[in-house]
């Protein structure tokens, strides 16, 4: 082959001119040098190993080009250290050296280079060095990888600063603040030129700080002992009441679950139903109502099932709180199951570092953090805790997995209960039984009639009688129907022994038999493991030393006590800053998810710090920290328009105005018209209903779900006790929570979209829902007050907390005038009003 037809060629393949010109050269001093030539001579690695190198290797493995895998070639220390592997070559040992491995092709999983396999020649060529002792003239130093994470100067970063104490700043305006938050608020108006907004009036305060502690909106009772109590501590009551109510706790739960991925199904390609996923909802409700410590809240989550109780039912509270780490999407229908158990991994390490720590965790699946200083050393140290606990297993039945299950301790009481449910349960079983033996009775003498009547029937010949007429014909259908009963009843007995009380059970995780240290997976890859590193936490946000991991337990515990440490710069930042959202719209670090360095910095830093601090000295009280915000200067301001100054109102010169979420707006609805029934929690999915439950005995698929029918009260409760699926639209009384932006329960999110779309108003409009509750808004107004005046007014408080004013009497009069043809006291006239109000951007949105 001609010169100009090699370059030719280079140039089809792609490749550029020098690289292949180098491999050309290689080969040719492959073919070139005799077999005598010592591989120990330093001039066998500098004329026959490095020209492959360079051509085969440094385009990836080079300081030059890239460091893939964190492997580099271009020096003896690279191929000393090696990589996520570990060392690439062993000298004097070929076969234990995972370069020659990976150039002979050897584990699918790690093929060098990965155009294609080396000559035969080029692969001796290596062994034959490596043989020798592989002798590199370049020296022993690696100059350090490109882009290492810098753990020391990570710290640098705020988020990861220890968490102050800072004093109070002083302000000009000292009459205007209420707390010490509003010092810090303030000082940063003022220096900024700019005033806080005027108060917000009682009203819109009180239906405010209704729906943000509640979700609900204020009743006309409690509007009127608002407006009736003129004492100082008026509002103070009305927050003590809130802390005070379930509503709080469920409120609270509610945004708590946006964060877990939580949903009634398993998984999201089957119809699986998780039967004991409600148990974690209710736990979390619990805690909030309880007021937990939140320090306690995240121990529970990671490690309840390890720490110590003081009685059974104590010790299931903690057994069930560690569904936090598997209910979320499980993909129970994978074949790979080694995939499927560090893809749990992956999801339980993400979910962790989003929620308690604030950190996108993630990525480093597969390498090193691209903008934090967070390694392949942090996430598989963390993710050898998760690997080192059970939290998914293969079932006899198909191909399919399950989410770990977990016997709940029971105290006597608890065990007496459920033993006299299961005795009532297996005597209506045994009477379903004596159903069907009767009627199988009643079904086998049929059979013997029929027969007999067919036999008279042939004998007669062609008697004249109608075809449906005869005895036969007559005894069939009488069968057909028992027989349709019988099958009736065998549905509902194999539903019954199925779902017969047994002892409860719960997802959750708990400790694999033989705990172990995580390999790195190169590039996230389940098949390729590289070097083992030692289970550990998230080295930059370690203050003083990490925690030492028992040899023979997961590290759990360990990893929740160093989370739920006062010294974690991380944990109570996090908590305060999703808390402050809550109250005020966005958080102090609006990017409430992520505190590394692509989010944002905070805009108050040292009231967020100041937050932090105090959270912690007060026990770690959400209540302590929620009370405080809503009774501060700063929460009570109006929703003025924003300031040319400050247009984003970063520096909260007025409170902003917000949309309710999904949950909210179902909920208000249901409250305003009457209709809202209390739940204690328990399964969302009605899988009492025998049609809403199918293959309990397939041996090819687990059992499924299906909506043949709800529970009535479903219709009714709360939004947070009604069934959450992943694999279609929300079902039945759930529907609006897909067009309200809730959050898909795949993620896991601190912070809802909220989207303006047609297909909102056209839901609010049309859907049945809004149309049935408009009418019994209707029909509660109506029985309220006898006159129109009294009815408006009554309309107006129930629905937008606030009195009506003179204009919009007049305009609510000529709208029920126009539709009821001067009948102002029709149903469907104030029916029609009432729904326009539901459908108001007032009643959508808290001002």
């Amino acid at each position: 082959m001609q010169p100009a037809s090699v370059v030719e060629r280079c140039r089809t393949i792609g490749g550029g001119v020098s690289r292949w010109l180098a491999v050309a050269a290689a080969l040719l001093v492959g073919r070139l040098a005799t077999a005598t030539e010592p591989a120990a001579d330093p001039a066998f690695f500098t004329e026959r190993v490095l020209p492959i190198l360079e051509a085969r290797c440094f385009e990836c493995h080079s300081h030059g080009a890239a460091i893939e895998g964190g492997l580099a070639l271009d020096s003896a220390g690279g191929w000393r250290q090696g990589g996520d592997s570990g060392p690439a070559i062993v000298p004097g040992r070929p076969d234990e050296s995972l370069l020659v491995r990976a150039v002979r092709h050897l584990d699918p999983a790690v093929t060098m280079p990965p155009t294609g396999r080396l000559p035969d020649a080029e692969i001796a060529t290596l062994v034959a060095w490596i043989t020798a002792g592989a002798p590199d003239p370049r020296g022993g130093d690696s100059p350090a990888p490109r882009g290492a994470v810098d753990v020391a100067g990570g710290r640098a970063h705020w988020a990861f600063q220890p968490v102050a104490d800072p004093t109070p700043p002083p302000v000009a305006d000292g009459a205007w603040p209420l707390d010490d938050v509003d010092r810090f608020i303030l000082a940063r108006l003022e220096g900024a030129g700019l005033r806080p907004a005027a108060d917000a009036d009682g009203h819109a305060w009180l239906r405010r700080v209704s729906f943000d502690l509640t979700g609900l909106p204020p009743s006309p009772a409690e509007i009127a002992a608002f407006v009736a109590d003129t004492s100082p501590l008026a509002r103070a009551r009305v927050v003590d009441r809130l802390l005070a109510s379930r509503a709080f706790a469920e409120r609270q739960a509610r945004r708590w679950l946006d964060l877990t991925g939580y949903a009634d199904q398993m998984g999201t390609s089957n119809d699986v139903f998780a039967e004991h996923a409600w148990r974690y909802r209710d736990w979390v409700i619990g805690a909030f109502d309880a007021d937990l410590p939140y320090d306690s809240f995240v121990r529970a989550q990671i490690a309840g099932d390890l720490l110590p109780a003081a009685g059974p039912e104590e010790r299931a509270a903690g057994i069930t709180a560690t569904g936090f780490l598997v209910l979320g999407d499980v993909e129970i229908v994978a074949v790979d199951k080694h995939k499927l158990d560090l893809d749990l991994v992956d999801q339980q390490v993400t979910k962790v570092g989003t929620a308690f720590l604030g950190m996108t965790l993630g990525c480093v699946r597969c390498h090193d953090h691209k903008f934090d200083p967070v390694g392949l050393e942090d996430y598989y140290g963390i993710a050898g805790t998760f690997a080192s606990s059970r939290s998914v297993h293969k079932i006899p039945v198909g191909v399919w997995s399950k989410v770990n299950e977990v016997e709940l301790p029971e105290s006597d009481r608890q065990r007496a209960e459920r033993l006299l449910r299961a005795e009532e349960h297996a005597e209506r079983t045994a009477d379903l039984k004596r159903q069907r033996e009767r009627l199988d009775e009643q079904r086998r003498a049929l059979d013997g009639r029929i027969e007999k009547a067919v036999e008279r029937e042939a004998a007669r010949g062609g008697e004249p009688a109608a075809e449906e007429d005869k005895p036969s014909v007559l005894l069939k259908g009488e069968r057909d129907r028992i027989a349709s009963e019988i099958g009736r009843l065998d549905r509902d007995i194999t539903h019954a022994e199925f779902f017969a009380p047994r002892v409860p059970r719960a997802f959750a995780v708990s400790d694999a038999p033989a705990p172990a240290d995580m390999a790195i997976r190169i590039r996230g890859n389940h098949r390729a493991p590289g070097r083992v590193v030692p289970r550990g936490v998230l080295r930059v946000a370690c203050q003083g030393e990490p925690p030492t991991m028992p040899p023979d337990a997961s590290g759990r515990r360990e990893l929740a006590e160093w989370i739920a440490d006062a010294r974690n710069p991380l944990t109570a930042r996090v908590a305060v800053n999703r808390i402050w959202q809550q109250l005020f719209g966005a958080g102090i670090v609006r990017s409430v998810d992520n505190f590394g360095t692509r989010g944002e910095a905070p805009t108050h830093p040292e009231l967020l710090d100041r937050l932090s601090t105090d959270f912690v000295r007060d026990g770690w009280s959400v209540k302590r920290l929620v009370r405080r915000l809503a009774l501060s200067r700063s929460y009570a301001m109006a929703s003025a328009p924003p300031v040319a100054a400050d247009p984003a109102d970063r520096l909260l010169a007025r409170m902003p105005r917000r949309r309710l979420d999904a949950e909210a707006i179902r909920d208000a609805v249901l409250a305003v018209s009457g209709r809202l029934v209390e739940s204690r929690g328990g399964p969302a999915l009605p899988l009492e209903i025998v049609e809403n439950a199918g293959g309990l005995t397939d041996t090819v698929n687990p059992p499924s779900f299906r909506f043949a029918r709800f529970r009535r009260e479903q219709e009714f409760v709360r939004t947070l006790y009604l069934p959450i699926i992943r694999s279609a639209p929300q079902p039945g009384p759930a529907r609006l929570r897909e067009v309200f932006d809730f959050t898909p329960p795949a993620t896991f999110a601190g912070t809802r979209s909220q989207t303006v779309v047609p297909t909102q108003a056209l839901f609010l409009l049309n859907d049945p829902f809004m149309k049935a509750r408009a009418a019994d808004l209707a029909r509660l107004v109506l029985e309220a007050r006898p006159d129109r005046d009294g009815r408006l007014a009554a309309l107006w408080i129930r629905v937008l907390g606030r009195p009506i004013t003179a204009e919009e009497a007049a305009d609510a009069g000529a709208l029920l005038d126009s539709v009821s043809a001067g009948s102002a006291d029709e149903p469907a006239a104030w029916a029609e009003l009432c729904h326009a109000l539901l459908a108001s951007n007032e009643f959508l949105i808290t001002l």
